[in-house]
């Protein structure tokens, strides 16, 4: 039997997720985290700065699609490039299951859903200077981050209860309905 078991880092968030499920959020230590994990306590700070970040690891996401934007046919439009890049997220997401679970221990800690804001805003600025590479205005590129944002969030909670769709299909459909939804009247002249 070896003595040392790989996926560390992987063995701490599942440790983690599990325990902040079963005793909450603030009833479990790092301690408890890193001793569920068969590791040190020291090893949890060599993955994650705090408590916290256990459920928020690495910038994988934001790198996936930054890259992807960066990557698209430069003749699509901004919000082309962008639902392009987020319909291939699923492939370094984690199984539906763990990300299911992970939503619901953030939704039931203010601190933990604040930093998942505060995520989703870092992945947002990120998103928002690729489109401006592209030749897009720092507001205008901002408000498209905004529109897009909120398609992946409708395709996003979809996909996590609805097994049989693929993400880049809600992603299709959640963008299809706004585009149905938004029939803005001409302007009227004044």
């Amino acid at each position: 039997m070896p003595r040392w078991e790989s996926d560390a880092q992987g063995r701490l968030e599942r440790a983690a997720l599990e325990l902040f499920e079963a005793q909450g959020y603030e009833r479990t230590s790092v301690a408890q985290i890193a001793g569920a994990a068969g590791l040190k306590e020291r090893s949890f700070y060599r993955y994650f700065p705090d408590k916290r970040e256990v459920l928020f690891a690495g910038n994988e996401l934001e790198a996936h699609l930054v890259a992807q934007v960066e990557a698209t046919d430069p003749s699509l439009t901004p919000i082309e490039a962008l639902l392009t890049a987020l319909r291939t997220a699923e492939e370094i997401f984690r199984p539906r299951e763990f990300l299911l679970r992970r939503a619901r221990v953030i939704a039931a800690n203010p601190a933990l859903a604040e930093r998942d804001l505060i995520k989703l805003a870092d992945i947002a600025d990120a998103l928002a200077l690729a489109i401006e590479r592209r030749g897009v205005e720092p507001g205008k590129a901002r408000f498209i981050i905004d529109v897009v944002l909120a398609i992946h969030r409708r395709a996003t909670s979809r996909w996590l209860t609805s097994p049989d769709a693929s993400l880049s299909q809600l992603i299709t459909q959640a963008s299809d309905e706004l585009r149905e939804a938004v029939t803005l009247p001409a302007p009227t002249a004044r």
